[in-house]
């Protein structure tokens, strides 16, 4: 009995490919897309998944650190607004990112993301890096690429206090000094009591009075200067009420670097909870080789100006929009 050909099963004619694990999975898929320019629906069939697989694969890779994209923060630091602010102010350099029309929220993102890729060159073997807390330190923190630099230290600038979401001045100095491959110093101590006698005690003792050292002899920082309303970061962490943070507006503050209020031209305000505090001191934010300020916002412009003027900042980065309104405030503060 003679037969006609055989007709293809559904697995004849196509590629058998071998079962992989989904880390396998994740770096071919991003091999693909970033090595060979594939695009996704190639891939897929390449593969064998779906276009969705793929997306996600994608967006895994990134999440792992599998893939860091990056763009040369010359390109920034070149940008007309950034000289700017360099020429008005005196500074040793900065950077301004194009501000998203997505919002202030995305414009920090990118701000922090090149603030991540720029940092780096800014450190050399030797240095002692301050960091300071809040959200915006805490993004450049998780931001920042996995290294290893040469006999870097990193230390935290103020006491710890309970923080929203994993900002605590711990998460960022510790964060950045894992990525970084740095030796950690923490301040292994709260950032304010209700009791004076104890505070002085505590700086005292050994263990403290070390750590405190390090944080004076830190010759670079990153820090932001936070905002003096409501919705602060000194109110959120119950550093100070709303009633208290109004009060020091009407007082004249309009920024808060480490935990410490500042006027409008960077100078502190007497206050008596100050001597309650642990942590790294206005004057010893001054002079640095490198203060290298972050921020972007609409609020953000009057206390980074503050800050530039009271003499924090050497390095800036931040947003077009914030950098313009910077230069508006400097030239005309009403």
């Amino acid at each position: 009995m003679t037969t006609g050909p055989k007709k293809p099963g559904p697995s004849e004619g196509k590629t058998v490919l071998r079962a992989r694990s989904q880390d396998e999975g994740i770096i071919e898929v991003a091999w693909c897309y970033y090595q060979e320019g594939m695009n996704q629906n190639e891939i897929a069939e390449r593969l064998g998944f779906s276009r969705a697989t793929v997306v996600n694969y994608l967006s895994e890779a990134r999440r792992r650190d599998y893939v860091r994209i990056t763009l040369d923060h010359t390109i920034f630091r070149n940008q007309e607004l950034a000289r700017k602010l360099v020429d008005t102010f005196g500074l040793k350099d900065a950077i301004v990112v194009p501000a998203s029309s997505d919002g202030p929220e995305r414009s920090l993102d990118r701000v922090t993301r090149v603030v991540s890729d720029w940092l780096p060159s800014l450190l050399e073997p030797g240095d002692r890096l301050g960091v300071a807390w809040g959200e915006t330190i805490y993004r450049v923190a998780e931001a920042a690429p996995r290294l290893s630099l040469n006999e870097l230290t990193v230390v935290q600038l103020v006491g710890s206090r309970p923080a929203a979401m994993g900002f605590a001045a711990e998460t960022s100095s510790a964060t950045l000094a894992r990525r970084y491959g740095a030796h950690c110093i923490n301040l292994h101590v709260p950032l304010v009591l209700s009791d004076r006698d104890l505070v002085d005690r505590l700086k005292q003792e050994p263990v403290i009075r070390e750590q405190l050292e390090a944080v004076a002899n830190c010759n670079k920082t990153i820090f932001a200067c936070g905002t003096c309303g409501e919705n602060s970061h000194v109110v959120h962490t119950g550093l100070l009420d709303h009633a208290d943070i109004a009060a020091c507006a009407q007082q004249g503050a309009v920024g808060v670097i480490c935990g410490r209020l500042i006027d409008g031209e960077g100078k502190g305000l007497d206050r008596e909870i100050e001597s309650r505090m642990i942590g790294v001191t206005l004057d010893q934010m001054r002079n640095k080789d490198m203060g290298l300020l972050v921020g972007s916002g609409p609020e953000r412009a009057r206390p980074m100006l503050a800050a530039i003027r009271g003499g924090y900042a050497t390095h800036v980065a931040t947003s077009s929009d914030t950098a313009l309104d910077i230069l508006k405030l400097a030239l005309d503060p009403c």
